[in-house]
């Protein structure tokens, strides 16, 4: 961002008739996880199938659930199917709270293993199997194959073990839940620091966010696409926050009265510059078992008292009243 050459003194920065600031903040997030049950299946043709009872509302939890499940079985992720979003699945929690992704990929993560232990069991079975006397800690899933770790060519393809097996289907049920004991002992969150530059014309006290560099600490950042993506959102939504949305209460009839996209201004295009995000990875092995911490919503943190520190390093007008808006700063 280029913090280390910014002057501290308010209104010290300009651009013809606009005034330049730089501001910035950090914000923490509760790194929670609750309790979730998952199902998996595999068929004869090694077509793999996760389902839990959890939603996708555009954070990419299909996109994790097959990661997680390919990961943990070693197969291709064409080969693997998510489920979700009804009640008839087994039980998850509602998506939110920034718990989804360390909820159900950890309750994928442990079905994946216990089907794992069976395909291993059924591996066992075959004659002159080079898997005999193996436990499951000590073999590897990968391309497809279960391998031994000491010796890699003592392997067995996954369809092998399914025609050998005759089963049609084999499949298992597990959950995932925290840790009581390591949530007494430890605090746990995601955290962020958002860099914000804003201009703010002199004359009409409009304010543009020109730029945002927004770092996230996240623990084990499963997709960097989809992570990225959370982040970006959670940015725009800090900026609607800090410089447009606001509700109108008719205190006469107890109602809003700017509940509509109309009159209810969130940033759009025009609204939205430069935004970097840094995913700052991090290792946590008392979070959960897949080290993740929720990141869909710790990218808006931080970043509404960013423009405000921005705004009063720009103009010298301290501002604590959100939304910024013209008349505040006039």
């Amino acid at each position: 961002f280029g913090w280390d050459q910014r002057n501290p003194e308010p209104r010290s920065t300009r651009e013809g008739n606009l005034l330049v600031g730089w501001g910035m903040a950090t914000g923490c997030w509760d790194a929670s996880m609750q309790k979730t049950a998952a199902k998996a299946s595999i068929t004869a043709d090694g077509k793999l199938t996760v389902s839990s009872a959890t939603n996708d509302i555009g954070t990419g939890t299909y996109t994790i659930m097959t990661q997680i499940a390919a990961q943990t079985l070693g197969l291709p992720m064409a080969d693997v199917t998510a489920v979700l979003g009804d009640t008839t699945l087994p039980a998850a929690p509602v998506q939110g709270g920034s718990w989804t992704a360390a909820s159900t990929g950890s309750a994928v993560q442990a079905v994946c293993q216990e089907l794992g232990k069976k395909l291993l069991k059924l591996a066992q079975k075959m004659d002159n199997s080079p898997l005999a006397g193996t436990d499951f800690e000590d073999v590897q899933f990968a391309d497809g194959h279960i391998r031994a770790n000491e010796d890699i060519t003592r392997t067995v393809a996954i369809a092998e073990v399914l025609a050998t097996s005759g089963e049609a289907t084999v499949e298992a049920d597990s959950s995932a839940e925290p840790n009581p004991l390591t949530m007494m002992k430890y605090s746990m969150h995601s955290h962020n620091a958002a860099f914000v530059e804003v201009k703010v014309d002199e004359d009409l006290g409009t304010i543009h966010v020109t730029r945002v560099v927004n770092a996230v600490a996240a623990g084990r950042i499963l997709n960097p696409k989809t992570a990225r993506s959370q982040v970006l959102g959670g940015t725009v939504w800090g900026i609607g926050m800090a410089l447009m949305e606001e509700s109108f209460l008719d205190n006469n009839f107890g109602r809003y009265m700017n509940h509509n996209y109309a009159e209810y201004h969130v940033p759009v295009n025009a609204d939205i510059h430069k935004i970097d995000v840094i995913l700052v990875e991090e290792e946590d092995d008392h979070v959960n078992p897949l080290g993740v911490k929720g990141i869909g919503e710790i990218g808006m943190l931080g970043v509404a008292a960013a423009v405000a520190n921005a705004v009063y390093h720009a103009t010298g007008k301290r501002v604590r009243d959100l939304p910024l808006t013209i008349d505040k700063l006039l």
